[in-house]
């Protein structure tokens, strides 16, 4: 574990973090409070690092969801109850990191770093994805057949969502890069993993999701989860 924080400077700051996340109405109640929680094991497993990375998907993703919000209500991509999350959100986006983690704990290997940081640029890839595609998205199409659909939808795909998608995941890399020896394959894994994630979450919405055996929150769960799996299959081949 690198870049350890205090127990008292931490448990204050996810404090504060957990406060702003609710009056900002990011979060209800619940949420915020399990957000602390969630936040003070992020930090006690993996530092410093993982920590920030999951702020910075937070702070992306709040903005991202909130951007011309009642635009996307009025077209009727989004509905209102969306805007505000709950524990279902905080575990379907972070339990996969906090398996990763654990990991990582017990076996001291990059290669889980590789794969919690893969994870968390799921996440943020595919909610900068989906929250900015739907306004700026031409001609999505549905991931399976190719088909048109309306903004939106389950499993669909624009080109301006990928590229939203890729950003998200960029941006999580340089909170990786201080704890591993190897840099390249690091980013490698990330953008890979990242996309690759991005990706399986919209074909996941298109099948499972669409026929009601997930919900949204465990769309995000196997997606992050499988995007992890991915980045540390890339570490592992490309010569971490």
């Amino acid at each position: 574990m690198q870049g350890t924080i205090p127990p008292l400077i931490g448990g204050t700051m996810m404090a504060l973090m957990g406060f702003g996340a609710y009056k900002t109405k990011a979060l209800d109640g619940k949420g915020s409070l399990f957000s602390v929680v969630f936040g003070l094991a992020v930090l006690y497993l993996g530092g410093l690092y993982p920590f920030l990375a999951m702020l910075a998907f937070l702070i992306m993703g709040v903005l991202a969801t909130k951007h011309r919000f009642e635009d996307k209500v009025r077209l009727g991509f989004s509905s209102k109850n969306e805007k505000v999350r709950g524990i279902g959100n905080v575990l379907g986006n972070g339990f996969a990191v906090l398996i990763f983690l654990v990991v990582e704990m017990i076996t001291r290997q990059d290669t889980f770093w590789a794969a919690t940081f893969s994870a968390i640029a799921t996440v943020n890839g595919d909610t900068l994805a989906s929250e900015l595609g739907k306004i700026y998205g031409k001609r999505p199409r549905l991931i399976t057949n190719l088909r048109p659909v309306k903004p939106g939808t389950n499993g669909g795909i624009s080109l301006e969502g990928e590229i939203f998608g890729l950003l998200g995941v960029l941006a999580i890399i340089p909170f990786a890069l201080p704890l591993t020896a190897y840099k390249l394959p690091m980013t490698l894994a990330i953008i890979i993993g990242g996309l690759a994630g991005v990706n399986l979450d919209s074909l996941i919405g298109a099948t499972l999701e669409n026929r009601g055996i997930t919900d949204n929150n465990s769309t995000n769960f196997l997606a992050s989860l499988l995007g992890g799996l991915a980045g540390a299959l890339i570490f592992t081949l490309i010569g971490g």
